[in-house]
């Protein structure tokens, strides 16, 4: 709950704070100058609503490519699978994570949001935007936005098909996947990671399938054993991966 109001990124954002504050004081004491994003065009900018959707668009890119990593690095997989094993999309879906996993993106996000001048109070409400609309993503409905708007904003159709059986790896004991944009799938189709469906496809990952499509893998029932699993898949994924 405290993730899905974004309670955790908030706090690791003003955690982080204090450390790039006396970072950027030590630079300028070298004479080297700090970066604000919204000042790269004065008097434009710098305008409330432009900053933060410069913000915004800036954060999801960087969004993107850490969700891309998410289901190309092996440790980092093991993690979010736990994400994907949910075989019943709800507004809720979004809160089945391993806590791990939310905590290396929200220091991820955190420190992006740090480094490119995002004040606490932008932060605040660009996370609150976001958590609302991947809420919305994750609903059990047929919604879309239309030929256009399909490209526009992300839809619980074009996130479901993210999340669909099969559609997290290339094939049996590889990674991959596709629509990795957490707003914008404009990212996906300038980087040929979109695939635009109009199916209603059955959401988990691949190695739950019994076999011989899967391996029958358990995710766990309830926080602390889907947690538990979390760990030792970390450590099995680590293991193969030294082999």
């Amino acid at each position: 709950m405290l993730q899905r109001l974004g309670v955790i990124p908030i706090i690791a954002f003003l955690l982080l704070d204090p450390t790039l504050s006396y970072a950027a004081e030590a630079l300028h004491l070298e004479g080297w100058g700090t970066f604000n994003l919204d000042q790269i065009w004065p008097g434009v900018t710098d305008q409330a609503l432009v900053s933060f959707l410069l913000y915004l668009v800036v954060l999801d890119l960087c969004e993107y490519w850490y969700h891309w990593a998410q289901h190309n690095v092996r440790w980092m997989w093991a993690l979010h699978s736990l994400h994907h094993s949910q075989q019943n999309m709800n507004l809720w879906s979004d809160d089945r994570n391993h806590v791990l996993d939310d905590l290396v993106h929200d220091m991820f996000l955190g420190l992006v949001a740090l480094l490119i001048g995002v004040e606490p109070s932008q932060y605040i409400l660009l996370v609150s935007l976001s958590r609302m609309l991947q809420s919305l993503q994750h609903a059990n409905v047929r919604i879309h936005f239309g030929r256009i708007g399909e490209y526009l904003l992300v839809s619980p159709r074009f996130h479901r098909t993210h999340h669909a059986i099969g559609h997290e790896s290339r094939g049996r004991n590889t990674l991959g996947g596709h629509n990795f944009a957490v707003l914008f799938p404009v990212w996906d189709v300038l980087f040929r990671t979109a695939h635009f469906s109009q199916g209603f496809a059955m959401t988990g990952v691949r190695d739950q399938l019994p076999p011989p499509a899967g391996k029958g893998r358990d995710y766990g029932r309830g926080f602390w054993m889907q947690q538990w699993l979390g760990l030792k898949r970390l450590v099995e994924f680590t293991r193969r991966k030294a082999r």
